[in-house]
């Protein structure tokens, strides 16, 4: 094989392996992080302590709470900020961080496993638990009415059913890529190097281009970031949803930057290490070893 086919075909793999990186990291968390249900929990158990999502979610637990409590008369309309601020002081309690963990835990076992069985219809997760145990917490703290809150059923949907064909589709992909992507990405990246005339070069090349992807890794979490909050409905609190992303994708950006830091650091180590090869210390040794030369001595002139 000729030394410029060798070339072309190194860079062809290098390039496409440099390519697949931020698409590997992608599909790796997808099919391996999103899908542990205790990951899950851990990763999003430190919003309960988030006062964004704590208020978020006062609002919106209270003001369904305030809809199921009818009081006839003037202290009727005491009710819904009665029910507003018990519940954003229960969402201050360790109770409520237990909610909030259960609930995740529920709605993502719930969603896993719709994606992957053959059910149809929408997925529901019931509500009941998490209302009783704000129920009970009200009544504890004496709370006026809090015993007359309901305590149903409620089949909230968390992911509708035209939805859910599509995203087993996709999920099914990702989670065969979430393997084969990264490890074609190793592969092709060692068989560019091998076939390389210039290792060196070949071995720089590929460094830069896993930085490169991983700072366009960083910037599309930050283009998706910024997408997800400006299609939000006007009553959803844009704060919260944006804690919620930060903690969801905070493993890919730790992977962005280790990428890129790993990428400049094999860059740059490789490119200098060149001047600390043994043969060419040997040489810069012996150069400066050398004794200099004796300075040149005048004519002597030999008078007749």
């Amino acid at each position: 094989m000729s030394s410029r086919l060798r070339g072309g075909l190194s860079a062809a793999l290098i390039a496409l392996a440099c390519l697949l990186v931020p698409f590997g990291a992608l599909a790796a968390w997808a099919a391996y992080g999103l899908t542990d249900g205790e990951r899950w929990v851990a990763t999003l158990a430190p919003l309960s302590r988030d006062p964004d999502v704590r208020d978020a979610i006062a609002d919106t637990v209270g003001d369904g709470l305030a809809r199921e409590v009818s009081v006839a008369g003037p202290a009727g309309r005491d009710v819904p900020a009665f029910v507003h601020d018990a519940v954003r002081s229960f969402t201050r309690t360790p109770a409520f961080a237990t909610a909030w963990d259960a609930g995740n835990r529920a709605t993502h076992d719930a969603v896993l496993r719709a994606l992957r069985d053959g059910r149809t219809g929408s997925v529901t997760v019931d509500l009941a638990p998490v209302t009783a145990q704000v129920k009970d917490q009200l009544a504890h703290d004496h709370v006026p009415l809090a015993s007359r809150i309901p305590v149903e059923h409620t089949e909230v949907a968390v992911l509708p059913a035209q939805d859910l064909d599509r995203l087993r589709k996709g999920f099914h992909v990702l989670e065969v890529a979430g393997f084969w992507l990264p490890v074609s990405a190793v592969v092709l990246a060692a068989a560019g190097i091998a076939l390389s005339v210039h290792r060196r070069r070949a071995i720089v090349a590929t460094a830069l281009g896993t930085a490169l992807g991983g700072a366009l890794l960083g910037l599309s979490l930050a283009i998706g970031r910024m997408l997800t909050l400006e299609d939000l409905p006007t009553d959803v609190s844009r704060a919260a949803v944006g804690a919620v992303y930060d903690a969801l994708t905070g493993t890919l950006r730790t992977c962005a930057w280790l990428l890129l830091a790993l990428g400049v650091t094999v860059a740059v180590g490789t490119r200098f290490s060149r001047y600390l090869r043994p043969d060419r210390l040997l040489r810069a040794r012996r150069g400066s070893a050398a004794p200099a030369p004796a300075p040149a001595q005048p004519p002597t002139r030999v008078r007749a």
